[in-house]
Order: C-alpha cells, then sequence, then structure tokens
C-alpha cells in the first residue's frame, strides 16, 4: 500500500502511464489531422465523380427509354450479384481450384 500512494495522495499517473497517455494522445491528433487531409484532398474527386456517374446513367436512362428507378434497381441487382461472386465474364468460375490456391496463400502469409 505504501508504494501506491505518494506524499501529495493517490495518483494513478506515473511517468510510464504519462508516457501512454501522451502517445496515445498524439496518436489521436496523428489520425484527425490525417483524415482532415484525407477527405480535403479526395472529397472533390469523389463529388466529381458522382456528377459524371448520375450524367452517364441519366444519358443511358433516356437513350434506351429506361426508367431511372428501374435502372437503380438493375444496377442495385448487379452489385449484389457481384458481392456474391457472380461474374459477368464466364471464362472461369472465381473458387476453382486455383483461385482457391490463391485465396489460401494470401489467407496464410497474412496471418
Amino acid at each position: 500500500m505504501a508504494g501506491r500512494c505518494s506524499r501529495r495522495g493517490c495518483c494513478p499517473l506515473n511517468e510510464e502511464n504519462g508516457r501512454l497517455a501522451l502517445l496515445a494522445a498524439l496518436l489521436a491528433v496523428y489520425l484527425v489531422c490525417g483524415a482532415a487531409v484525407f477527405s480535403a484532398i479526395e472529397q472533390p474527386k469523389e463529388q466529381e465523380a458522382q456528377r459524371r456517374w448520375l450524367q452517364t446513367k441519366g444519358n443511358f436512362s433516356r437513350r434506351y427509354n429506361i426508367s431511372g428507378a428501374e435502372l437503380s434497381r438493375f444496377l442495385r441487382d448487379y452489385e449484389q450479384a457481384n458481392v456474391a461472386g457472380v461474374r459477368v465474364d464466364e471464362t472461369r468460375p472465381r473458387w476453382d481450384f486455383t483461385g482457391s490456391f490463391y485465396f489460401v496463400g494470401t489467407v496464410v502469409s497474412t496471418i
């Protein structure tokens, strides 16, 4: 009990804990600054890409006389199929032996 308390009273912030707290604070500041810089650089590009995509989608919709809602539904279904592993080109399945071997090698080397 005598080792835990100093003359100033019980204070859990010794030199080691202080360094850890300072390091955590500096890391938090570094992350916040990095996020601000990344956002400032990437956000205008993302907005421009979104604007171009909406223009392309609108042009396609008008050209082929498809409603915007119908086209959006089709694209959403396509995205879900793509995430599930369905490929547009049917030349080779994604999970054949070669693809599976590559995946296992990646997992093992990462872990």
